[in-house]
């Protein structure tokens, strides 16, 4: 079996999608990017019309308060997107999921011109590889709506395989998974 921790590769001389830290002076633009359509369609089923409801929600994960770890994905010196992980066990989403190295992940391009260039695919590359550099970590999920089709052919680019459909607290997903150790194909 191979294993999955790095990414897959990108055509030379393109400019690579890389991690920061999500900081409160982030508050802002991420306020902008929930307020698009093409974000609003697929994040959940929150309304955060406000800047201060945007700061309510995130700035504990920025502060490390809360179990979800945000990021801004950064195209060179351009904010394109924001993603986070988090600790399954013990998540709400997940009430029966009890391996302590599961992560999931969520992530959007905020920037509508830059959807459908593969951007998608390369950020989640890099949040996989971010998540991965933590040893205890077995397992990746990631929770799309079944009507998703960019989001789950982004997500299978990147490594994952769906595994069910499933409910959560956001409505009807498909459950999808990236082992650490590749998943035989079905």
């Amino acid at each position: 079996m191979s294993t999955d921790s790095s990414p897959a590769p990108w055509p030379a001389g393109a400019q690579a999608v890389t991690l920061r830290p999500m900081t409160a002076d982030d508050l802002p633009l991420l306020h902008a990017w929930l307020a698009r359509e093409h974000v609003r369609a697929w994040w959940g089923d929150e309304r955060l019309d406000t800047l201060d409801s945007v700061a309510a929600k995130y700035l504990p994960r920025i502060l490390a308060e809360d179990h979800v770890t945000p990021w801004i994905a950064m195209l060179g010196a351009r904010p394109i997107g924001y993603c986070q992980s988090y600790v399954v066990a013990g998540d709400d989403f997940w009430p029966d999921e009890t391996d302590p190295g599961a992560r999931g992940c969520d992530q959007f391009i905020g920037e509508g011109e830059l959807l459908g260039r593969g951007l998608g695919t390369e950020l989640v590359c890099r949040l996989v590889d971010t998540i991965l550099r933590d040893p205890s970590v077995t397992t990746i999920q990631a929770d799309p709506s079944p009507d998703n089709a960019r989001a789950i052919r982004c997500y299978e680019k990147a490594g994952f395989r769906p595994l069910r459909r499933v409910t959560t607290p956001d409505g009807p997903a498909l459950l999808m998974i990236r082992r650490r150790v590749s998943l035989p194909d079905a």
